[in-house]
């Protein structure tokens, strides 16, 4: 059988997985957060007739003599390039002007390792433990408990001080006892801690609430401005290596390779690593060459309809000459089979 035919075969199916992410592409034109895709493609491996000979005193080299055997799908990537802005004058419309992502969770699990009611949000959120998401699309909502959340529901992750605004189950306190100052008490004895992971809560009784480009979430309640929290963004040195998981919304893969913040002294004994390391894999806005939040305004896709046309023709096209080699091929296995009458 000729090998012509098998070329042309692998060249369709290649060229058809390109159309099918340029429609993709098309399709999310208009999709707030999505990062187009990309195909690229790399040659099958060659059938050697010949191979290379090293020049002599008497002749000179010949190059080797390889037939290729076709086309295959190099990679599928996606490109995490920036998106036009969009300006919707609406506060809780975010747009991520550089590196980084949101940070979004369900099943929420406490570094206790409650769950459902019995999480405790004074001990912390446990993020090895609770089901994280990432995302650039920024229009986020209130649900009837004042959370920040995305429209799936999804709570977005930041630092709160819950020691300050809540009590010891994590219910917001409006209007806190004062400490007489009498009898003995330890500072941190009642086990809440100070700026930890969680979602971020904004009372009903706010008058009015704003999200400044570093993440921190303010608001006025009797005349007075209060920090609810601050938005945590996270990095990957590899964002093309997420997994698209639909509705907008990335997870971490092998390959991603999420960066990690570590502060803390070095044990220069080199025995124990870090003393008293504090790892974490979120990192302020602003801060660590991470983005700066917009507030009013949505990162639009980032792809480019005018390339996404060009495409389209070239892997029609393509499509088209690699039919027209399995026709061609065809026409000569005819004659070889008339060579017989």
């Amino acid at each position: 059988m000729l090998r012509s035919m098998y070329a042309g075969i692998s060249g369709m199916k290649g060229f058809q997985t390109k159309l099918d992410v340029v429609g993709n592409n098309i399709a999310n034109v208009n999709t707030a957060g999505f990062k187009k895709g990309r195909t690229t493609f790399q040659d099958m491996m060659s059938q050697s007739i010949n191979g290379a000979s090293a020049p002599t005193d008497q002749r000179g080299g010949i190059n080797p003599q390889q037939v290729g055997t076709g086309s295959q799908t190099g990679s599928i990537d996606n490109l995490h390039t920036q998106g036009n802005r969009q300006t919707t004058e609406r506060p809780l419309d975010l747009q991520l002007e550089g590196d980084g992502m949101f940070v979004f969770g369900t099943g929420l699990t406490d570094t206790d390792g409650n769950t459902g009611e019995d999480f405790d949000a004074t001990s912390g959120l446990d993020l090895e433990d609770t089901n994280i998401e990432y995302s650039r699309a920024g229009n986020m909502y209130l649900d009837d408990e004042g959370y920040i959340v995305n429209a799936n529901g999804q709570y977005l992750i930041g630092k709160t001080d819950v020691a300050a605004e809540t009590d010891g189950s994590g219910n917001r306190v409006d209007d806190p006892s004062a400490v007489d100052g009498t009898g003995d008490f330890e500072s941190g004895s009642d086990g809440v801690t100070d700026n930890i992971y969680g979602r971020i809560q904004i009372p009903d009784n706010a008058e009015s609430f704003s999200i400044q480009g570093n993440g921190t979430v303010n608001y006025v309640q009797n005349g007075e401005t209060m920090q609810a929290g601050q938005i945590m963004l996270s990095k990957f040195s590899n964002s093309g290596g997420l997994n698209k998981v639909g509705s907008n919304m990335f997870q971490d893969s092998v390959n991603a390779g999420q960066m990690e913040q570590v502060t803390g002294e070095v044990d220069v004994d080199g025995d124990d690593g870090f003393d008293d390391q504090d790892i974490t894999t979120l990192f302020a806005p602003e801060n660590e060459g991470t983005a700066s939040i917009v507030s009013g305004a949505l990162e639009m896709s980032n792809v480019d309809l005018s390339e996404e046309f060009t495409s389209m023709i070239t892997a029609q096209r393509g499509f088209q000459a690699n039919t027209r080699i399995i026709t061609t091929s065809d026409e000569i296995l005819q004659e070889l089979v008339n060579l017989k009458r």
